[in-house]
Order: structure tokens, then C-alpha cells, then sequence
């Protein structure tokens, strides 16, 4: 187990300095940003749960609470809640520092969110199957495919590291991760794009060209990010692919850093803060 282990560290830790600079700035990036999403979401969402006042949580996507169907409001709820609890425990999963120093709590923190990946797979997925999203068809199987694609990254992630097959197991736990940030990323699109369009191809139903885009792209875009650095992570990569994925990942870090400040002072930070002092 321990030569595994040290094969996988020392693969991982190989390349040039700037694909080991960008991967990391670009995971830290991503961890900040998607931990204050998912204190935001928790916040939010909690509050309109002990304020008896469900209602609030259609504010940003229409019909999600209707009191006709509890089934898929606990679904729907079930998935909120660990999808705001894996947003903020996930990233611990990927940092080298923890898993090598304190492996007892890599172990016991990563089994706390592959069950909370499998619960807001699960509560997303029967939420469909009972209700179905605003959006229409192109939604439902956009956001199934989502749920469906983390399912299976969990179990694989599971299965990978009970087979001390290292490498395996981390690859498929980067892949999860890229489907755990999806909902954050899912805002921070939107968000972007209207700032950038003022809703062009947006409509009320979620069902305007744009709105079927972004059933797929907020997390299909993830996960070609994520093959690239796995492709890229060994020394037998070759010099132009790491650099094309380091090129990418600070790409990607710029965007998200003004983004989350923009999004951070005017919504999350206020939401969070206004939940601790109620």
C-alpha cells in the first residue's frame, strides 16, 4: 500500500514547475470559491427551511419547492443541502498535505463526501423522475446526465481506493470533483452571461437556446479540464501538453478569481452573513 501510494504522490508531483504552480493555484482558486458558494447555498436555503417560508427556494430556479409534491421537495432538498456540504469538504479531498500528514482525516473526510455525493446525486435524480426540471426535456436529460455521471464517479472513486489502485482512485476523484463544483458553476455562468448579454437566449422556463447550453456546460467543460491534467500529470506527458493544460488552468484562474469577487461582495458574502446574524 505504501509503495502505491508513493508511486501515485511521486507521478503527481512530477512536471515543470508551471504545471505544478497552475494546478495548485487553480485548485486553491476553486476550493475558496466553491467553499463560499456552498456556505451561501446552505445559508440560503437553510434559512428558508427554519422560516417556514419554502417558497424562497424558487427565487433561482422556478418550481423547485411546490407543496402539491413532498416527495421531490425532499429530493430537491436532500440534493441542496449535501451539494452545499460537498462543495465545502471537497477540495480537502485533493490536497497533497492532508492525505500524506493526516491520513485518518483524508479517510474519514472522504467517506462523509462520497455518501454526500451519492445523496445529492440520488435527491437530484428522484427529483426529475418525479417532478422533471423547468426546463423541459433537454433539462431533464442534461441534469440527469449530471447526477448520473456523479454516481458513478463516487462509486468508481470508492472502488479504486479500496483496491489500493492509487492513481485510478485520485483520477476518479478529480473527475468527481469537477461534477461536485458543477452547481457553483452552474451560477457563476449564468451570472456571467448576463452581465455579458443581458439574457440573450435565456427565457422565464429555462428553455431558451442558451438554457439548453447550459444543461450540459456546466459541467461537460469541467471534465475535458480535468482529462487534460490527468493526461498531463505523469513525466511522460509530453512538454506540450502540460503546458497547454497549465496555459489553461491560469486561464481559468483569472476568470474565477474576478468572478467570485464579484459574486462573493454582492450575494454570498451578504447571504452567509445575514444567516449567522438572524
Amino acid at each position: 500500500m505504501t509503495e502505491k501510494m508513493g508511486e501515485s504522490v511521486h507521478l503527481v508531483g512530477n512536471g515543470d514547475a508551471l504545471y505544478r504552480f497552475s494546478s495548485r493555484a487553480l485548485l486553491g482558486v476553486v476550493w475558496i470559491s466553491s467553499t463560499i458558494f456552498g456556505l451561501y447555498i446552505l445559508a440560503n436555503y437553510a434559512a428558508a427551511y427554519f422560516e417556514n417560508d419554502l417558497l424562497r427556494w424558487n427565487n433561482v430556479l422556478p418550481e423547485i419547492y411546490d407543496p402539491s409534491q413532498p416527495q421531490a421537495s425532499v429530493g430537491i432538498g436532500l440534493h441542496f443541502a449535501a451539494g452545499g456540504l460537498i462543495l465545502v469538504l471537497g477540495g480537502m479531498q485533493l490536497i497533497d498535505s492532508i492525505r500524506s500528514n493526516y491520513p485518518r482525516v483524508h479517510h474519514w473526510t472522504g467517506r462523509l463526501y462520497i455518501f454526500l455525493s451519492l445523496v445529492a446525486a440520488i435527491g437530484g435524480l428522484s427529483f426529475i423522475a418525479i417532478k422533471g426540471t423547468v426546463g423541459g426535456l433537454v433539462m431533464d436529460i442534461g441534469f440527469g446526465l449530471y447526477g448520473i455521471l456523479m454516481f458513478v464517479a463516487a462509486v468508481q472513486t470508492v472502488r479504486y481506493a479500496m483496491a489500493r489502485q492509487f492513481l485510478d482512485h485520485q483520477a476518479w476523484a478529480w473527475r468527481l470533483y469537477a461534477l461536485a463544483i458543477g452547481s457553483w458553476l452552474y451560477r457563476m455562468d449564468y451570472g456571467l452571461w448576463l452581465l455579458l448579454t443581458d439574457w440573450v437566449g435565456h427565457s422565464d422556463e429555462f428553455d431558451g437556446w442558451f438554457d439548453h447550453i447550459m444543461a450540459f456546460f456546466f459541467y461537460i467543460p469541467n471534465l475535458l479540464i480535468v482529462e487534460l491534467m490527468i493526461r498531463s500529470r505523469s513525466q511522460a506527458s509530453s512538454k506540450r501538453l502540460r503546458t497547454t493544460a497549465s496555459m489553461t488552468m491560469i486561464g481559468a484562474c483569472l476568470l474565477l478569481v474576478v468572478a467570485t469577487w464579484g459574486f462573493a461582495r454582492v450575494a454570498w458574502l451578504p447571504a452567509i452573513v445575514d444567516f449567522l446574524t438572524s
